[in-house]
């Protein structure tokens, strides 16, 4: 009796107490993370010049582009191993299309299958902005639970790098809504995946992108080096 009476009276143990700060940590990182993303981000066509601390701002990049023969002759060239020069408007038709596809991809098997779960994300289209040798790529992505709908504006600038055999995106800044997510670096790149690049590219143009040899952005566009010249 003696010995259970003390057992009971011994407390939690360190590892208990640990793992309960552990728990608390981790709660209040995503009680904050959801605090942020739900800051407003303010959709303008320039930054304020008096511009307050802090504050989120979208710039979306523009739509104008060349006649559409001009956009296929080039796609050629890509994929043939040649270098091209996209500008933000043919990028961004580009993206267009592909995001067409993907919405008539999904409805078709939504129709297929059940009801989705009552929590999902979903990825809107990519929209990407040039500007001093920097890319921004932005969506509006739809986060649903209980029925429920949010919009939320994500947007990662940065650059291209090589990440293995072929160029990958470098975000330098990355947020979700107001939730500046490069400071969350075990969390930033599975964000990035299911939040910017979700749909998937077409794979003549994957294998064309693998070959590149050189990718930058000046202030004609993204220039993409083939293995062609």
């Amino acid at each position: 009796m003696i010995s259970r009476s003390k057992k009971k009276q011994r407390g939690p143990t360190w590892f208990e107490v640990g793992f309960g700060a552990f728990l608390s940590v981790i709660l209040g990182l995503a009680l904050g993370a959801a605090y942020m993303v739900n800051r407003p981000v303010t959709k303008v066509t320039a930054i304020p010049k008096d511009a307050p601390a802090g504050a989120i701002y979208y710039i979306e990049g523009e739509r104008d582009f060349n006649k559409e023969p001009e956009i296929d002759e080039m796609r050629k060239t890509f994929l043939t191993g040649g270098s091209v020069s996209v500008s933000e408007g043919e990028l961004n038709e580009f993206l267009g299309e592909m995001g067409k596809l993907a919405s008539s991809d999904d409805s078709q098997k939504a129709a297929d299958k059940a009801p989705p779960p009552s929590g999902f994300v979903t990825p809107g289209t990519l929209n990407a902005r040039m500007k001093d040798g920097k890319i921004t790529l932005a969506s509006t992505v739809t986060f649903t639970v209980l029925t429920v709908s949010v919009p939320i504006i994500v947007q990662a600038t940065g650059t291209f790098s090589k990440h293995g055999s072929s160029f990958g995106f470098d975000p330098e800044t990355f947020y979700v809504g107001g939730c500046p997510m490069m400071r969350f670096l075990f969390l930033r790149d599975w964000a990035q995946s299911k939040l910017l690049f979700a749909q998937a590219v077409p794979g003549d143009l994957a294998a064309a992108w693998s070959k590149l040899v050189g990718v930058s952005i000046d202030s004609s566009g993204l220039q993409l080096k083939g293995p062609q010249g």
